[in-house]
């Protein structure tokens, strides 16, 4: 398998909002996200986003029901789907019960609580939580407790 470009890992997602102006700044605000690129057209309209968090890459996009590629005019936040879902975004952070108190206080709604899922000693233990953002995706933020033994991987 080939290298991937510089800076950008071999997996990434892109999340699709009505107003993605107002969800990169929240990303940040709520989740710590940052902004390594930003391209505006038109108006303002954020036509790609990369945000980062660690090594972490998330694209932003906004929706464009009137765009030339077809594919692009499918895409829909669950904002425009009646608040269904299409996909979770799953990161891992240092401390999730820090973290979710800092996504609260920004706004999102947390659908779980931190709580431990222990998966057992063959196993990896993890904190999570899961939150919706604005438009509502569904985030599940967890930090590792225990790896799996190195046998079991």
């Amino acid at each position: 398998m080939q290298p991937t470009p510089p800076d950008w890992p071999r997996f990434s997602s892109c999340a699709v909002y009505r107003d993605a102006s107002a969800a990169i700044d929240w990303l940040g605000r709520a989740f710590g996200f940052t902004v390594r690129l930003r391209v505006e057209g038109e108006g303002g309209r954020v036509e790609h986003c990369e945000m980062e968090y660690g090594d972490g890459l998330l694209m932003v996009s906004q929706e464009d029901p009137a765009s030339e590629r077809v594919w692009k005019r499918s895409l829909r936040s669950p904002a425009s789907l009646g608040g269904q879902g299409t996909q979770t975004l799953m990161f891992f952070v240092d401390d999730a019960d820090a973290h979710c108190a800092r996504a609260r206080a920004a706004g999102a709604v947390i659908v779980e609580e931190p709580a431990v899922h222990d998966y057992g000693d063959d196993y990896w233990a993890d904190r999570s939580y899961g939150a919706l953002d604005p438009e509502g995706h569904l985030w599940w933020v967890t930090q590792r407790l225990r790896n799996p033994p190195a046998a079991a991987r």
